[in-house]
């Protein structure tokens, strides 16, 4: 026997479903600002433009093998605290190299521990 579109189980099933919806764009926002914000960390500090700090990033996720978010959670903590695992540290290092201009001389280190 089929059922009618209008049911009672369909309507709660239809309302699980956009619940779980709802709950993944959350998620999603919350992801896309970390990122964002971990992007405005290298521009300002790697002095770099957006569009390169967006490629650092993805450098540093792949040739760590560590999710984008978690490198993003990383440099932010790194901004909060001070600190940064010596592995990520260096593969942003790297990556900064490879992107951005070239250390001012008398300018201080990047991302250096102070």
């Amino acid at each position: 026997m089929s059922r009618v579109p209008h049911e009672p189980a369909d309507r709660s099933d239809r309302v699980v479903a956009l619940q779980e919806e709802v709950d993944q764009l959350k998620e999603a926002v919350a992801s896309h600002a970390v990122v964002d914000q971990a992007i405005g960390m290298v521009v300002a500090l790697g002095r770099v433009t957006p569009d390169q700090g967006w490629d650092v990033l993805k450098d540093v996720s792949q040739h760590t093998n560590i999710k984008l978010r978690k490198v993003a959670e990383l440099i932010l903590d790194r901004g909060r605290a001070g600190q940064m695992p010596p592995e990520i540290r260096a593969e942003l290092e790297d990556a900064l190299d490879r992107y951005g201009p070239t250390q001012i001389p008398g300018a201080p280190a990047r991302w250096s521990a102070r």
